[in-house]
């Protein structure tokens, strides 16, 4: 095939054998994991792939099996650090088990019935869905098509879906405790209007937690949604009450950059000497310098680890029992509350 003839159509597997002088099996052998092939056969076809700039069409040769190794990541606001942070930990750790993930973003209440019908035109083997994505129609549509679903900080829906969770009780009890033993006697909560599962379980457990330890909420702040400019929202609603709250609870560390910027510098507040702040995620921009943010870290690998163990565990055995995974949450101490900052070795 000359150089011309290459430029107007894409190379095939034919041609690959016909340029190294070998069968088509050989080809076909030689790019495929596990298969038996002699090194000497092996570099002759990898040489006339590359010189003819051949790729197998993974996607072809799996629908030709019946699997695609296809997962769908449905996932919303992208935006988030920790979402982000997720998201890449997951799309890696799939890869590496030889699996082939593609994102589908949504919005909230947003229509997903495009996207289970995109999962399901290229007949994905699994998908796992965050974000703020409604679960319960994609749960539906999988368990209806026998593809195994993960759900990440979602309620549990159906025996069909496997969930993994953050341990958002624990988190909400530990913001408590810590503005209690940091002297803190009246507190402020500041969310979103948008509904969210975990981020509800949060503050159910720290109003829960504030009441055991006789911690008087003087309010609930909110921005619409649990993002920055959610969080200035949160702020400004904070301060038109005129409420004076000694620490503050945030939903979420996203949300507490915006309330930390906007109370500074319209305010002119100070954190922590007016007001203690402690939030949940642990975002990187958490540990930068502007904001030394106290929060509830959940770690983005360890959920991502658990929910590609649970989604490729349901995969191989499709009837085994649902399984539901509890990620423990850690305390970062830092400024926000008045602890040195272990910035630098401080």
């Amino acid at each position: 095939m000359s150089k011309q003839d290459r430029s107007h159509r894409v190379p095939t597997a034919d041609d690959v054998a016909a340029l190294a002088g070998v069968s088509r099996s050989a080809v076909s052998r030689t790019f495929t994991e596990g298969a038996s092939v002699a090194p000497a056969t092996r570099d002759k076809v990898i040489d006339a792939a590359r010189s003819l700039g051949y790729r197998v069409n993974f996607l072809a040769r799996s629908l030709s099996r019946q699997r695609t190794n296809l997962i769908g990541l449905v996932v919303s606001e992208l935006d988030n650090p920790f979402r982000a942070a997720m998201m890449d930990q997951i799309a890696r750790r799939l890869i590496e088990e030889h699996y082939r993930p593609f994102v589908l973003p949504t919005g909230a209440g947003g229509d997903t019935r495009h996207l289970i019908d995109m999962m399901m035109h290229y007949n994905v083997c699994g998908a796992i869905v965050t974000g703020d994505a409604s679960p319960a129609e994609i749960a539906e549509e999988c368990a209806a098509y026998h593809v195994p679903l993960t759900l990440i900080n979602k309620p549990e829906i159906g025996p069909h879906a496997d969930n993994v969770s953050m341990d958002a009780k624990k988190a909400g009890r530990l913001a408590a405790e810590t503005l209690r033993e940091i002297g803190c006697r009246t507190v402020a909560i500041a969310s979103q209007r948008r509904p969210s599962h975990t981020i509800e379980q949060r503050l159910v457990s720290f109003a829960g937690r504030c009441a055991e330890l006789g911690l008087e909420i003087v309010g609930t702040f909110q921005g619409a949604v649990q993002d920055y400019d959610g969080g200035r929202e949160a702020a400004i609603a904070y301060l038109e009450a005129g409420r004076i709250a000694e620490g503050m609870f945030c939903a979420n560390d996203y949300m507490a950059l915006g309330l930390l910027d906007h109370l500074r510098r319209f305010a002119k507040l100070r954190v922590p000497e007016d007001l203690k702040v402690i939030a949940c995620d642990d975002i990187a921009e958490s540990a930068w310098l502007s904001y030394d943010l106290t929060t509830i870290r959940q770690d983005p690998a360890d959920l991502a680890a658990a929910a590609v163990r649970s989604l490729l565990a349901r995969i191989e055995t499709p009837a085994s029992t649902r399984s539901a995974a509890i990620i423990d949450v850690q305390l970062m101490l830092r400024g926000s509350t008045g602890h040195p900052s272990q910035i630098f070795g401080k």
